[in-house]
């Protein structure tokens, strides 16, 4: 490369007015913002009055839950916190549950009225003035809370206690605090719409140059896209063992319409409209194709369409269908999936109907071990005797009808 060369002759001659000295001074400000990002929780605490008598300081904890970057759990001391009150009163904190050093907060901690009345019982930060300002948790474990939330024979005659069952909500708003400047520009950038020209191109059927026969019905696309998307495709179409025959390549053990979802999923990069593909408007034909949707997107390595098909059947969880997801749940080592599986089905209120499903029929023959990891759920719940564990055979009571275990979408 050359080298530019340049003398102070050849710069231009500074104005007057460019000396710094005799500039007209700039004026610049910035702001320092302080706000709260808010969130809440609700907890159903079943069966109360089997809780009463297992110990002062002993606890039941509501499942972790998010708020302003950090972990939170709910603590409810049936028989109070401090042996000093001699189980008089119940206790209710909210903890940190995250790693974190001073996390400053406001919390909000109520007791529900279920009658309707909407009279709760409610302590909280958020409203009024602090005289400290937000509470301070300094590490892991700390709380906030009252140790005499509330008398206990007075809760079990209130309306806060229904069918055995307490409800807590509580609020939490993290401080958080940034400096902004002024913004020299504010140009709009719009989201990103390459799915939108990709996907046009698909259904263009502009240059497609591969197809696929899948259950006697044909779809044409591009190898490029293909293999661009997923690693398994392109093995099949540009690896030492690709197919040869690519005029036609078969698709064994799928079913059309899930393969077509899979094909605009790779183009569009967004799932498809169910209902409109295949003519149905029902939750539990969605939970079906979100089930074979996310064995095909293992199949083909496509993570991201895989998440999506499990955050649907996160949503979409019930007594007909559950049992069918955790078993694929445990086939595809989907662990969030599976866990909120096993949680829905250990309810006391869920587990016996879920029990007469033909779907629990196949989950027992099909995923023997997860009955293991069902039981030990339930037993949280203390719902022991719902189900009989018998040496080298676990079984859970139920019907014996006979099972579909692979629907096919129609």
């Amino acid at each position: 490369m050359g080298t530019i060369r340049f003398s102070s002759r050849d710069l231009p001659a500074a104005s007057p007015t460019s000396n710094p000295s005799s500039s007209i001074p700039t004026k610049t400000t910035s702001s320092s913002i302080t706000e709260t990002v808010n969130g809440s929780h609700e907890f159903k605490i079943g069966g109360y009055s089997l809780s009463k008598g297992m110990g002062v300081g002993k606890y039941v904890a509501s499942d972790t839950f998010y708020i302003g970057g950090y972990a939170w759990a709910i603590y409810f001391y049936p028989d109070g916190k401090s042996p000093e009150d001699n189980a008089t009163y119940v206790s209710l904190f909210i903890a940190l549950a995250s790693e974190g050093t001073d996390v400053r907060a406001l919390f909000e901690l109520s007791l529900m009225d279920q009658s309707g009345k909407e009279r709760h019982k409610v302590h909280s930060h958020f409203g009024r003035a602090l005289e400290s300002g937000p509470y301070t948790l300094k590490y892991r474990g700390s709380m906030w809370g009252y140790k005499r939330f509330y008398r206990r024979n007075q809760l079990e005659t209130s309306d806060y206690l229904k069918d055995d069952t307490l409800l807590v909500r509580c609020c939490v708003g993290v401080v958080k605090s940034h400096t902004e400047g002024p913004k020299t520009y504010t140009i709009s950038v719009p989201p990103s719409n390459i799915g939108q020209h990709f996907g046009k191109l698909l259904d263009s059927g502009k240059g497609t140059d591969v197809n696929f026969e899948v259950d006697g019905e044909t779809f044409a696309s591009h190898k490029i896209v293909l293999a661009a998307r997923s690693p398994v495709f392109r093995a099949q179409l540009f690896g030492p063992m690709k197919d040869q025959n690519t005029q036609c390549i078969k698709v064994e053990d799928m079913e059309a319409p899930v393969f077509k979802a899979l094909i605009h999923f790779m183009y569009w990069d967004a799932l498809p409209d169910i209902e409109e593909l295949v003519g149905l408007n029902s939750k539990w034909v969605s939970t079906l194709m979100a089930q074979h949707l996310l064995a095909a997107a293992d199949r083909y390595a496509l993570e991201r369409l895989r998440l999506l098909c499990e955050a649907r059947l996160c949503e979409d969880v019930a007594i007909n269908t559950v049992a069918t997801t955790l078993a694929l749940a445990e086939q595809h080592q989907c662990i969030q999936l599976k866990s909120v599986c096993l949680k829905f089905i250990a309810l006391p209120e869920n587990l016996k109907a879920v029990m007469q499903t033909d779907g629990f029929e196949y989950l027992k023959e099909s995923c023997p071990s997860v009955i293991t990891e069902l039981l030990q759920y339930v037993a949280k719940n203390g719902e022991r005797s719902v189900i009989t564990c018998t040496h080298g055979n676990d079984t859970l009571d139920s019907d014996m009808n006979g099972r579909r275990v692979k629907q096919r979408i129609h």
